[in-house]
């Protein structure tokens, strides 16, 4: 019971004392003065225990402030704060493609195996030439014959013997016959298989005995020491990503984590889903990664060098706006102060706060949803 609800019984004391002493002396004609000199006397009394109640309920009041919340703090200082953006990428060999011989034939000989690396210019496999080799031989002896004629009417030519037409027509069948035999010789070349670039023999899409031939692909060549990497982003930050940026790419499948920059912005976007492409280009000397692979580009599109920032779940919101809970005071006598802010990126469960808060706030990260503003806190 507070003091104060006994107050009026006790002020009620002094005067029911004076009228029972009164009653009971029964004796006409008191002394008028002496009784409103009491009277006084007690009201003094009554004023002065007033003064002591107030006070005592005033201490009483300052003392009585509920239970005291154990919470922990952390201290914001300024540090560096990034966001990024995720999207799924292509991977793609710089060098991957289907061989196929220039001319037609059947296979006569198969010279590597699927799995095998080879080197650019190595041979993979040779056509059957018969009927070209006997071409080459005949026409190699029609341009001996046709050398010799030539000579002939040259030395004549050189005499003033002869006319100068036939001296010219000797001239142009050993010329034509070379030309045939150059050509000849460039199917021949043809007739073989030959590794346009270095790699993996990836697939062999033939056998021997089969016709091959320009149209038809012999083997799958796949060069994974380079590889691309496509990614599609979208148009709302084209002003935000730039050549040379480093993006983090995620193999899943490999649990394994690279950096490389982007190489390439592309300048179309595309209408379908609002994006544009960009590729990065990196090493991959041991082959673990492979063409179509799943990867996960992260690309940055915010910087702060000097940010504070607090865990997401510790900014809340009501009908003002967002806020979180600070302490303040010292250490006797520390309070949760509730503190409205202005929140900005958020980043993997981190939030940059860019207003209400300042470098040294020690804000509540434990026992943050116990409290309220004022309420006395113990760390």
């Amino acid at each position: 019971m507070k003091i104060r609800n006994i107050l009026p019984s006790l002020m009620l004391l002094p005067i029911a004392a004076s009228l029972l002493l009164g009653s009971c002396d029964g004796t006409p004609g008191d002394d008028l003065a002496a009784k409103r000199s009491e009277l006084a006397d007690y009201k003094k009394q009554m004023s002065a225990l007033k003064l002591k109640i107030d006070a005592l309920e005033k201490e009483l009041d300052s003392l009585d402030t509920g239970p005291v919340i154990p919470v922990v703090t952390s201290v914001v200082q300024p540090e560096v704060f990034e966001h990024y953006v995720e999207v799924t990428g292509k991977v793609e060999a710089d060098e991957a493609l289907d061989v196929s011989p220039e001319s037609s034939g059947k296979i006569t000989r198969i010279l590597v195996r699927e799995g095998e690396r080879v080197r650019k210019g190595d041979l993979l496999a040779t056509l059957n030439t018969d009927i070209l080799r006997r071409s080459i031989e005949e026409a190699e002896i029609s341009l001996e014959l046709a050398r010799t004629t030539y000579e002939r009417q040259k030395n004549l030519w050189d005499q003033h013997i002869g006319s100068e037409m036939q001296f010219l027509q000797a001239r142009s069948n050993m010329e034509s016959l070379e030309r045939r035999v150059e050509s000849l010789r460039a199917q021949l070349d043809q007739a073989r298989v030959v590794a346009p670039v270095a790699g993996t023999l990836d697939a062999l899409y033939q056998k021997e005995g089969e016709m091959a031939g320009p149209q038809i692909p012999f083997a799958r060549i796949v060069n994974v020491a380079q590889l691309k990497i496509y990614g599609d982003i979208s148009e709302s930050l084209l002003a935000k990503v730039h050549r040379g940026d480093r993006v983090t790419v995620d193999f899943p499948a490999l649990q394994k984590q690279i950096q490389a920059p982007i190489a390439l912005i592309g300048n179309y976007i595309d209408p379908a889903n609002r994006t544009f492409r960009i590729r990065m280009n990196i090493q991959n000397p041991d082959g673990s990664i492979k063409p179509n692979m799943v990867a996960i580009l992260r690309v940055r599109d915010y910087h702060a060098a000097k940010a504070l920032v607090v865990n997401s779940l510790l900014v809340k919101r009501d009908f003002r706006g967002a806020y979180l809970y600070i302490a303040e005071g010292a250490d006797s006598t520390q309070i949760a102060r509730k503190s409205y802010v202005t929140p900005g990126m958020t980043n993997n469960n981190r939030t940059e706060i860019l207003e209400g808060l300042t470098p040294g706030s020690r804000v509540i990260t434990e026992g943050f949803d116990q409290v309220s503003d004022g309420t006395q806190i113990r760390l």
